[in-house]
Formats: C-alpha cells, sequence, structure tokens
C-alpha cells in the first residue's frame, strides 16, 4: 500500500512539473483580480474564450507570450450606463470606451433598444433581435441591457399621461416576461423624463414583479435627484420591497447646491435599506456636471403625447405662461450660467450657439432665459444637449469610496474623434480617473478598491456570471494597464480626448486593444441575463 502510494505521489508531481499548454500568456503582471485582494505578481493562461490559469508563475508553453513588465493586469471593466448602442451599431470599435479598459457596454436606462416597431409588422423588432444584431454587427466589447420600462410603456400606453388599463398591463407582462427570457438583466427607468414619469409606483412595482422570477433587477434614474430625492429614494426602496429584487440607483447624486446636503441622508437611508437586508446599489460617472437636454428644466406635462405635440403646445400663447412659471422656478435652484448647450439637431443652430451657455444667449437675444430655452428648443425642434454644472467636487469624492458604487459613462462610446461635434468629457474619462486622480493621485481609495469597483462589483449587482474577476473558468475579458501613466485628458471644452495608460485590452480571449491601437476584431457578445437559464 505504501509503494503504491509513492509510485502515486511521483507520478503526480512528474505530471505537475510538465509545462501547461495555453494559447497566451501574460507573464510578469501585477495582478490585481477584481476582488480587492491584494495584488500580486504572476501569470494568466488562456484558452480560447477562457481563463485557464491564474496565479504564481509555472511552467508553460504558449503559442503566444506577451510580458507584461510588472503592468497591471486586470479583469475588463463594466460601464453600467452606456448610451452606445447607436453609435456601435455604426462603428463597433468603441474606442473611447476601450481605451479605458472597459469590456462590457450595459444599457437600458428608461429606453432599451427594443422592442421596438409594431408587432405583427415588417418594422418589429424584440428585444432579443435587436440585441443579437449588435452582437451579428460586429462590436469590440461585450454588450448587455435593461428592458426599458419606458420602451415597455411606449409599446403599450403611448405617450397619454394616465394611468394604465387592465389590458395594458397584461400587455406590459407579456413583453417583460419575453424580453428577460431573451436575455434582459431586468427593468431599467427614468423617471424624470416624458413618458417615463406618467407611470406610478404601482407599475413600477408590477414590471419588476413580472421579472423578478427570471432573477431581474431593477435599475432607476430616480423621480428626483434634488429637492425631493428622499421621497424619490424611498420609492425606489419600495419597489425593491414589494417587488423582492436588487434595485441600483442610476448615477447617484445631490444635483443643485441648495440640495447638495441631502447626499448624506441619501447614503443614510441606503445603507440602513442594506442592513434589514435589501441588495441595494449605485453607479456614478466622475465629474461634477451632468449632460441631458434641456428637459432638464423644461417640466414633463407640457411634453405628453410625444415630440411633434410637445413642441406644439410650447408655442401655444394659452400654455406659456404657466410653462414659463414652472422653468424659472427650475431656474431659482439650477442657474442659466449653468446650463451649457452643446448638441443640436439644425447646423445653423449648432454653429450659432453650441458652446454657449443659457445666460449668455440670454442676453443676446435680450430675452429672460426661461422664454430663451422655450424658443431655442422649438427653433431647433429639439430638446437640445446640454450640460449642467450642479454638483459637488466635496459630494463627488464622498460617492467613490463607498463600497458599494460602481462606475458608468452615462454616454455614447465614440471611435471617430474626427467628428464636429462636442460631448461631455464623461464619454472619455469617466473610468480611468477612478485609477488615476481618484486612486493614484488623490489617495481616496486603493487600486485593488478601484479594480474592485470597476469590474466585480458591477458584474455581481448584474447578476452576470465568469465574468468580473481574474479566475479560472471565467471568461477572459482583460485589461493592461500602467498605473503611473493612466490619465484622462478630456475636458469640458476640448473633450474629444482619449484617454491613455491602457496599453492592451482582450474580450472573450480576443485581442481588441494592442499597444494602445485597435487590432479589428470584433469578439463582442450579447451577455445574457441570468433568468434565460431559469
Amino acid at each position: 500500500m505504501n509503494r503504491l502510494f509513492l509510485l502515486f505521489s511521483v507520478a503526480l508531481l512528474a505530471a505537475c512539473s510538465q509545462p501547461q499548454a495555453f494559447d497566451l500568456v501574460i507573464s510578469n503582471a501585477t495582478i490585481i483580480d477584481g476582488s480587492g485582494d491584494e495584488r500580486y505578481t504572476g501569470m494568466v493562461g488562456v484558452n480560447a474564450d477562457t481563463i485557464a490559469y491564474v496565479g504564481e508563475p509555472i511552467a508553460f508553453t504558449t503559442a503566444q507570450e506577451l510580458n507584461a513588465q510588472g503592468k497591471v493586469l486586470s479583469p475588463g471593466f463594466i460601464n453600467m450606463l452606456s448610451w452606445a448602442y447607436d453609435v456601435l451599431l455604426e462603428d463597433g470599435r468603441s474606442l473611447s470606451d476601450l481605451k479605458q479598459g472597459v469590456t462590457l457596454e450595459v444599457f437600458g436606462e428608461g429606453r432599451s433598444p427594443g422592442p421596438s416597431g409594431t408587432p405583427g409588422e415588417d418594422d418589429y423588432q424584440s428585444f432579443g433581435e435587436a440585441m443579437t444584431a449588435l452582437e451579428e454587427n460586429g462590436v469590440s466589447t461585450n454588450v448587455a441591457s435593461y428592458l426599458g420600462a419606458t420602451t415597455v410603456r411606449v409599446q403599450t400606453v403611448g405617450y397619454e399621461n394616465r394611468k394604465a388599463t387592465p389590458e395594458e398591463y397584461m400587455a406590459m407582462k407579456e413583453i417583460v416576461e419575453t424580453s428577460m427570457q431573451e436575455g434582459a438583466i431586468g427593468i431599467g427607468s427614468s423617471l424624470i423624463y416624458a413618458p417615463a414619469d406618467y407611470a406610478d409606483t404601482e407599475e413600477l412595482v408590477f414590471l419588476n414583479k413580472a421579472a423578478s422570477p427570471y432573477n431581474g433587477r431593477y435599475i432607476s434614474h430616480m423621480r428626483s435627484e434634488g429637492r425631493a430625492i428622499l421621497e424619490a429614494l424611498d420609492e425606489l426602496l419600495t419597489v425593491a420591497r414589494e417587488a423582492q429584487v436588487p434595485a441600483e440607483i442610476y448615477h447617484l447624486k445631490a444635483s443643485r447646491q441648495s440640495n447638495w446636503h441631502l447626499l448624506d441622508s441619501v447614503i443614510a437611508r441606503v445603507e440602513r435599506a442594506q442592513a434589514e437586508g435589501l441588495k441595494i446599489s449605485a453607479d456614478m460617472y466622475t465629474y461634477n456636471a451632468s449632460s441631458t437636454g434641456l428637459t432638464g428644466v423644461i417640466p414633463t406635462w407640457v411634453q405628453e403625447g410625444g415630440h411633434r405635440a410637445w413642441m406644439n403646445r410650447m408655442q401655444d400663447p394659452k400654455v406659456r405662461p404657466r410653462l414659463l412659471a414652472d422653468i424659472r422656478r427650475e431656474l431659482e435652484e439650477q442657474p442659466a450660467d449653468g446650463i451649457l448647450m452643446v448638441g443640436f439637431n439644425k447646423p445653423e443652430m449648432d454653429a450659432k450657439y453650441r458652446g454657449k451657455t443659457i445666460a449668455e444667449v440670454s442676453e443676446e437675444r435680450g430675452t429672460p432665459p426661461e422664454e430663451t430655452i422655450v424658443d431655442l428648443a422649438v427653433e431647433d425642434d429639439s430638446r437640445i444637449q446640454c450640460i449642467y454644472f450642479s454638483m459637488s467636487e466635496d459630494n463627488l469624492r464622498k460617492k467613490v469610496q463607498l463600497p458599494w458604487v460602481s462606475f458608468s459613462s452615462d454616454a455614447g462610446s465614440y471611435s471617430d474623434i474626427t467628428k464636429n461635434f462636442r460631448t461631455h468629457p464623461r464619454a472619455f474619462g469617466s473610468f480611468i480617473r477612478v485609477l488615476g486622480k481618484f486612486s493614484r493621485d488623490e489617495g481616496l481609495l486603493s487600486l485593488e478598491e478601484a479594480v474592485r469597483k470597476l469590474s466585480h462589483l458591477p458584474a455581481t449587482n448584474l447578476g452576470i456570471s465568469k465574468r468580473g474577476l481574474l479566475k479560472e473558468g471565467y471568461y477572459a475579458d482583460l485589461v493592461l494597464f500602467d498605473p503611473e501613466a493612466v490619465t484622462d485628458h478630456a475636458t469640458f471644452d476640448e473633450p474629444l480626448q482619449y484617454a491613455t495608460g491602457v496599453s492592451d485590452v482582450w474580450v472573450n480571449g480576443a485581442q481588441v486593444l494592442k499597444e494602445g491601437k485597435h487590432t479589428g476584431a470584433f469578439p463582442g457578445r450579447f451577455v445574457k441575463g441570468s433568468g434565460v437559464t431559469r
């Protein structure tokens, strides 16, 4: 018996000493695996699309080896709120995010890629069909999405400001169940916009109860981020409790200076709910300015009925007094000199007003700011994209350090920066600032914690498996970066500037960024919610 054991031990040692074969080895790397554990020097071996080994250096054979030369190797990062779907259909490279280490784009704030069109007609596209179309078209990052609550309402109720009928509720339920089976993560809402805010709490609970059996999750741009933020948070917590789903706050903020102090109460209330057993999390972008249309100060009641009805109503002399009074109240908290216009529908409007504040144009025209806002929207026949300087730098730093907060861009992902357009710098710097500005330069969190909040934390909150960690059996979404060099360059004046410091990125084992340049590979996949395997 002892002799047999000895022979077995010798055979096992011999087998273990044999070099292990990999398709790709990244050696001499500083491993930060996404768990929050301390870094160490090691290697990662990849076979096909999967991590086959992570750990201390071992003997290996490989067709391809990359000596990391001490750079950090981490899991790919997750963008919890991306608006890149349409952009990626045109150009799937996703460079502004890839150059920050993002390997998964998540859509669905209120509106999702599908369903769209008329059921039974040629123009209809289901949720799953829309997501699969992007994958088949070719994309360098992975993609996932919540089902937009606004999308569901438009498909059933339309743009009317009223309660859904029992028949419409049943149609909503069918859309939710079908979309969850097709791979939706859960339900995403955007409750400061029309027609999203026409839905009451009961409707939101109903949608999430329909998604819950499929391991659905709720994520919300809450009904208020200003003076009524605590009431809005209570609504999110109600949905989480009654539908028995995890819930996440989109781009956590207390907006407008008179409300900055409310962030502490929001944090305390979230952490009390967590202590009670609710799974509540949040994400953020790493800037003190938000971006949305002039709809940020135009009330939603005037937008009922869709775009054309909205534009016509704003020109009705019977409506204007009430409309202007409501906008004036908004401007008491959000001054006109803090609203910078960056995106127009008409070229002549863009040429004349892009890069100017509402206050500047108001002075030019000799009209009050509230009238200027309405007139500009009507003239451009659009919501006009704006940047709102409305948040506190101190609050920004406080949020970055919260262990339950991950990160998002709330923007598209752009690969052609020669085009003449303007956007928020968060499209080019939101993630890299976590590693550079906030971790390295300001020391607000360790690099290990920064990587965890960019990878494993959001993967957990999404409920997706085998992503977000450097771990054997996980998909090989990998980022190689120099922690001393990672830097954001985009500014509000010059936003179209790529981040630097991320040299190499792999998605599902295929290299998409090599020495900072795109490889021409499009291995991204539609990452489905866990409900599809129920």
